[in-house]
């Protein structure tokens, strides 16, 4: 009886086996690309997108601070290494002027002291020209040596100062570098913020420009200021200043007059009042005397979050102007909107 065996498969050869490699090919390559539930991308909903650019935002707002910060530092260790490199160069060149002098003492004792003094007065024909000569030749002597001195300590702080330059050139190398890091990272946080918001259809998008974290703040201004009055002329130049302002885009890192970050705004609008305030929100709070929410008068500032990231001005009535974020423009909001972290009294 004949067994029953499966027929043998021929392998493919010639533009068959190429065939059959390229379909192969195409069914993985497609069964790759396509995602299965375990790396399907999640889908979040128009209130989660809003939530997360919120925090995206906020997270940009706390670098903007550090990058305002580190901008400070940095502006300043350029200034003192600008002066010590000032200082080196003046002490540079009245070193050379001291050395020179110094070459005109020993050109002269080599001229005249070729002898020994006992010898020149032996041989002089005049003793008593000799001898005023020979005073005047100590005192040029004492002058060498008082001038020999003086290069030495010129060179010492010339040393001194290269040296302290040195230390502030590095100390300005680590700033510009935490510049560019937080500059980094704004940029991604803003840019990621940006990316989520594209998945909002248009209406939602506006819903969300126009929500209270994000009002455009055109409230009547008499009745956004209602009876309460500024308790002196500076808070009430503060206070006009903000509200001048009222419009201008956010632009992180900027101090006006035509955009301003959260703590920009509130240092222009002080320093329009002839106060002089720190650039940062952290910096900001220490700036004047702390007073509580219940005893808050327009011209305060108040801070918002655990960690001091956002800062307004305080204009009565719970409500404050502020530069809220990148799109929303400065604006009258209430201070009840973000999580109040404590106010101080400038002036």
């Amino acid at each position: 009886m004949a067994a029953h065996r499966k027929p043998k498969q021929r392998p493919y050869t010639g533009p068959a086996a190429r065939t059959a490699a390229t379909l192969a090919f195409a069914g993985a390559a497609t069964a790759a690309a396509l995602p299965g539930p375990a790396h399907a991308d999640p889908q979040r909903t128009p209130a989660q997108v809003r939530s997360e650019v919120d925090r995206l935002y906020h997270d940009a707002e706390v670098a903007t601070e550090q990058y305002n910060g580190a901008k400070e530092k940095a502006t300043a260790a350029e200034g003192a290494l600008d002066t010590l490199r000032d200082e080196a160069a003046r002490r540079t060149e009245r070193l050379n002027a001291s050395r020179a002098a110094l070459g005109s003492f020993a050109a002269a004792q080599y001229r005249t002291g070729g002898l020994d003094t006992s010898v020149q007065l032996a041989l002089s024909s005049d003793p008593d020209q000799y001898l005023e000569r020979a005073a005047y030749l100590d005192r040029i002597g004492d002058r060498q040596a008082a001038a020999l001195g003086k290069v030495r300590r010129q060179v010492a702080q010339i040393a001194t100062l290269r040296a302290q330059a040195k230390g502030k050139q590095a100390a300005l190398a680590a700033r510009q570098a935490e510049l560019k890091k937080h500059r980094a990272t704004i940029t991604a946080k803003l840019a990621e913020a940006q990316r989520l918001l594209a998945r909002l259809s248009p209406p939602e998008r506006t819903a969300y420009a126009d929500s209270d974290h994000g009002s455009p703040g055109r409230a009547d201004r008499s009745t956004a200021r209602g009876p309460v009055r500024a308790p002196n002329a500076r808070a009430a130049a503060a206070v006009a200043f903000a509200y001048g302002a009222l419009g201008k885009p956010y632009v992180w890192g900027a101090t006006g007059p035509s955009s301003f970050d959260c703590s920009g705004l509130t240092q222009a609008a002080w320093r329009s009042a002839g106060v002089s305030l720190p650039r940062t929100t952290y910096t900001q709070i220490n700036a004047g005397r702390r007073v509580s929410r219940s005893e808050l008068a327009p011209g305060d500032l108040v801070f918002f979050f655990s960690g001091i990231s956002h800062v307004g001005l305080y204009i009565g009535n719970g409500q404050m102007i502020h530069a809220p974020r990148p799109g929303a423009p400065v604006r009258i909001a209430p201070i009840d909107q973000m999580p109040f972290a404590g106010a101080a009294r400038v002036a």
